[in-house]
C-alpha cells in the first residue's frame, strides 16, 4: 500500500507540472501576438517542462543560446553608435 501511493503521488505531481508547463507555455505564445512579457513566459514554461521532459530542456537551452546571441548583437551596435557619436 505504501509503495502505491508514493508511485501515486510522483505521477499526481507530474501530471501537475505538466499541465502548469503547458498552461504557461501557451499563455508565453499567445502573448506574442498579445501585448504580454512572452519572452518571459515562454522560458518559464519551457523550465517547468524541461523538470520532465527532454526536448523541453534542450529548446530552453537554445533560446536561452539565441537570447544570448542576441544580447550580445544589440550591445555591440550600441557600443558602435556610441563611438561614432564621441568621434
Amino acid at each position: 500500500m505504501h509503495g502505491f501511493m508514493i508511485g501515486t503521488l510522483k505521477q499526481a505531481k507530474r501530471v501537475i507540472v505538466i499541465v502548469v508547463g503547458f498552461t504557461i507555455l501557451i499563455i508565453g505564445i499567445v502573448l506574442i501576438v498579445l501585448p504580454g512579457p512572452a519572452t518571459l513566459v515562454i522560458p518559464l514554461g519551457l523550465a517547468i517542462l524541461a523538470t520532465e521532459f527532454v526536448w523541453a530542456r534542450r529548446l530552453l537551452i537554445r533560446f536561452k543560446r539565441e537570447a544570448r546571441r542576441l544580447k550580445n548583437t544589440i550591445s555591440r551596435k550600441m557600443q558602435n553608435n556610441a563611438r561614432q557619436h564621441t568621434s
